[in-house]
């Protein structure tokens, strides 16, 4: 009977040293409202700037990165988590009004506004020639 995790003593151990998984730090909200989707997402130290949306085939993509500030030689590290990453998350919100999608940028908060495409516009009936 083996009541303590497998790795339970190497990854306490290694756990400052090593980055063996991966943690996704944009977390967000994604509620509907009046017809809309909204996606609400907390981006701390990340600016305007760092930002880039895209909408293709169905799929809304957040990426998030920023540049390594520049590496200062005369600076001897010892531990160093301030570095070049990017953050990458994927929705997939189907047939929207892609040309309507919103979004707004204000104090370290994302906020998309998606208009879902309006049902009965959808039905197509196709005649048989």
């Amino acid at each position: 009977m083996d009541l303590i995790p497998r790795n339970f003593f190497l990854e306490d151990v290694f756990d400052d040293f090593l980055t063996s998984r991966e943690t996704n730090n944009l977390k967000c909200d994604i509620y509907e409202k009046n017809n809309k989707y909204y996606i609400e997402m907390d981006t701390p130290g990340f600016g305007k700037e760092d930002l880039n949306i895209e909408c293709d085939n169905g799929y809304l993509t957040i990426i998030i990165s920023k540049a390594d500030e520049k590496n200062d030689e005369e600076k001897n590290y010892i531990r160093r988590e301030r570095y070049t990453k990017e953050y990458k998350r994927s929705f997939y919100i189907g047939n929207v009004e892609n040309e309507n999608i919103k979004a707004e940028f204000k104090n370290g908060s994302l906020k998309i506004e998606i208009p879902k495409r309006d049902k009965e516009n959808e039905k197509k009936i196709i005649e048989i020639e």
